[in-house]
């Protein structure tokens, strides 16, 4: 299914900086044209929601192979926008804003074509806005020559108000750590970032007929909690730092599952009278990962080895199974199917961990 739309975009001619000798900018017009493919990532928990310390948020992240957005934006005679499939021409409206923005910060109004090939899942957990916006303005800068950084552009497009692991993975990808946005909304500094083994492999359970909460709604859900405790909150930290990045720098299995575990514990009854009481936005989601983790054996911090780092992405609906190797996650897979534990609605994919960032190519246009 191909969709082509002309692309309407706001009169903001009133706020754009003049383009030539009052530009900031040196552009570079030619007949390239740029293609961009962005990493999906997963969520994996927030470190200080409630700013104990005084800084919010904080965020652990993984970036992750199997699920991308990928686009094509060329120079044209006339703006158009093209999408392919339902999926993709979903995003239009998204990816026309996020020109608009581009366009009022940089001044350039050189007619373009943009196609959609692929997007992330939206309001699934896998930072679809974040990568759309980043892949679309990566394009954008490359196609006109601007050196802009990927936290600039960020910035400019209103991405990274919680989490900066979206925006540091769609350059660097593997496992990152960011120390939160600044209270003035400068998108979160990167802290840590670890390569995954190569052999982890993660099972990412779907449920398309749910969306996990975003927007307006996102902010209300956040602001109607209880702060979480400093003693939970440091708690978190502590195991990041001393279990969950260590293990995964050494390929010590057990010690970053039950980090991640002992996290996704903490969060989720944090983040349960947002999602209806329970740590899952999706209940069937819930009853597989439930499964999952009692497959993997018991819950972290009784002594027994966690042999599956099992949680929800972000507000979900999605679930992840991290396992040490893409063997034992596809035997988790088939080991539930047998179970008949998957239920209706539900997809499950077995993927690679990523330990880099979006690929970029540019070439001449057709």
């Amino acid at each position: 299914d191909l969709a082509t739309v002309p692309l309407c975009l706001p009169d903001l001619r009133d706020n754009f900086h003049p383009v030539g000798a009052l530009s900031p900018f040196d552009v570079r017009a030619d007949s390239t044209a740029v293609s961009v493919c962005a990493p999906g990532r997963l969520h994996l928990g927030f470190l200080d929601p409630s700013g104990t310390l005084g800084r919010r948020f904080g965020s652990l992240g993984l970036m992750i192979d199997g699920f991308e957005t990928e686009l094509d934006i060329r120079f044209a005679s006339a703006d158009v926008l093209a999408a392919d499939g339902p999926a993709a021409e979903a995003e239009l409206d998204r990816a026309a804003a996020c020109l608009a923005l581009l366009r009022r910060h940089t001044g350039l109004q050189k007619p373009l074509a943009l196609r959609l090939h692929r997007v992330l899942p939206a309001h699934a957990g896998f930072g679809s806005g974040t990568q759309l916006a980043l892949a679309l303005a990566r394009g954008f800068a490359r196609l006109h020559g601007l050196e802009v950084p990927t936290a600039q552009l960020a910035h400019w497009l209103g991405r990274g108000q919680r989490s900066g692991i979206g925006i540091a993975g769609f350059d660097e990808g593997g496992l990152l750590v960011d120390g939160g946005p600044s209270a003035s909304g400068v998108p979160a500094p990167l802290l840590a970032r670890v390569a995954m083994p190569a052999d982890w492999h993660v099972v990412v359970v779907l449920d398309t007929r749910l969306e996990g909460l975003s927007g307006a709604h996102e902010r209300q859900a956040i602001a109607s909690l209880a702060p979480l405790a400093q003693a939970q909150a440091a708690d978190i930290c502590h195991r990041v730092l001393m279990q969950v990045l260590p293990g995964a720098a050494t390929a010590d299995f057990a010690a970053f599952a039950a980090g991640i575990n002992r996290v996704q514990d903490l969060l989720g009854e944090h983040f349960a009278p947002a999602q209806g009481g329970s740590a899952w936005t999706s209940p069937a989601v819930g009853r597989l990962m439930g499964w999952m983790r009692g497959a993997s054996g018991s819950a972290s911090g009784t002594g027994h080895i966690d042999t599956a780092a099992i949680g929800q992405s972000s507000w979900g609906p999605t679930g992840f199974a991290i396992l040490p190797s893409a063997a034992a996650a596809q035997q988790r897979v088939d080991a539930a199917g047998q179970a008949g534990v998957v239920e209706a609605g539900l997809e499950l994919h077995v993927v690679g961990c990523r330990n880099h960032g979006a690929a970029i190519i540019a070439g001449p246009s057709s």
